[in-house]
């Protein structure tokens, strides 16, 4: 995700940040020095976490499902995923039972990966 991109959306579309990000991702980016790597990596999550949902934002869209997945910063450092909604729905039909998220930036690029650990996904077959 390129992080001047996002801040011209973002500039551009006053309620962007309110319809995609969580309050809890919105005071933990503006709470940063500068909010927006920190909003781009996240929309990057939301988007691989679609994505390793089997859909994309081209499916379904932005409105509603972006405020399901949520990016939780916790002291340690180790971001974690928390769906509600239509996508932790998505998540049981796949039954997946486990979430790993990864983000990483730069003040000109965000990037995270979405790894889904199914149940069964395991087994010896």
């Amino acid at each position: 995700m390129d992080v001047a991109k996002l801040r011209a959306v973002m500039a551009r579309h006053s309620r962007f940040a309110d319809e995609v990000f969580t309050d809890r991702e919105r005071a933990y980016c503006r709470g940063r020095r500068d909010p927006m790597p920190h909003f781009a990596a996240r929309f990057a999550a939301k988007e691989a976490c679609l994505k390793a949902l089997g859909r994309g934002l081209s499916t379904l869209g932005i409105d509603g499902i972006l405020q399901e997945i949520e990016v939780i910063s916790r002291p340690s450092g180790k971001p974690v995923l928390e769906l509600s909604g239509s996508a932790s729905l998505l998540s049981r039909r796949k039954k997946i039972i486990e979430a790993t998220v990864s983000l990483s930036h730069t003040a000109h690029n965000a990037v995270a990966t979405v790894i889904f650990l199914a149940e069964g996904s395991l087994e010896e077959r």
